[in-house]
């Protein structure tokens, strides 16, 4: 414990509080571009933004580099830090990688006797879904739908890749807030979601993982179609508009 100037003894809270203060800043960051606030190609400048929030630019340094390191932005030596544009190539490779770690997870739950709480779980995110489709509910579902594949990823108990699961599935996030998604058939989605927890249970890996690599696949054939590199700069174009099956 460190000593204040008068010898008596200090608190470690003020330490704490820097933590969490760092913490916060870059919870506030990475929501702004994962939410599409922030979007690819704009310049992050540390003091606009330690002004704009109200702190000093070493927490806006480090959630910068923490930043960097999920690969939400960019530090160019001498010439600054911009979020990251997302061309079609950065598109294709993110949905391929997500593609075999859920085909990964799949295979591990159906290797782990597909537990009837992993089942169970997965029921239940789906069940929710099915609700917000019935309501007509786009962004409900796109949200449940994210929890469904998180839902699918930690069931599989494997830590690694739950950890590289959590910077892969921030990307997704911020593609699909990127894009500009129209009403497909909720019911459909909803449904699609039902057939893969079916195909887990009944123990069948090659079918489940078919049916993974599809359901993530149709998702990024829509994403790439039409994505020009330059479709996300700072003007605010997005992608063309598909129907969603993330």
């Amino acid at each position: 414990m460190k000593l204040s100037s008068n010898g008596e003894n200090k608190s470690s809270l003020g330490q704490i509080q820097n933590k969490s203060l760092r913490e916060h800043v870059l919870a506030m960051l990475n929501a702004a571009i994962i939410n599409g606030e922030l979007k690819p190609g704009t310049t992050l400048i540390e003091a606009d933004l330690a002004a704009q929030l109200g702190v000093s630019r070493a927490p806006i340094r480090e959630a910068i580099n923490t930043l960097a390191a999920q690969g939400l932005v960019e530090i160019v030596p001498y010439h600054g830090t911009t979020v990251k544009k997302l061309s079609r190539k950065d598109i294709e490779e993110l949905y391929s990688i997500r593609s075999l770690m859920e085909a990964f997870a799949i295979q591990r739950i159906i290797e782990a006797g597909s537990p009837p709480t992993a089942l169970a779980d997965l029921r239940a995110v789906c069940a929710i879904m099915l609700e917000a489709a019935k309501a007509g509910d786009l962004s409900g579902v796109n949200r449940i739908d994210r929890d469904f594949h998180d839902t699918l990823v930690y069931a599989s108990r494997h830590d690694l890749l739950i950890q590289l699961w959590g910077t892969v599935s921030l990307r997704v996030r911020q593609v699909m807030s990127l894009r500009n998604s129209r009403k497909g058939n909720l019911f459909v989605i909803a449904e699609n979601h039902f057939i893969i927890v079916d195909t887990i249970e009944r123990g069948n890996v090659d079918e489940a993982v078919k049916l993974i690599h599809h359901h993530i696949g149709s998702a990024a054939d829509l994403l790439v179609e039409g994505w020009a590199i330059d479709d996300l700069a700072i003007d605010g174009n997005g992608a063309p508009s598909q129907e969603n099956k993330s």
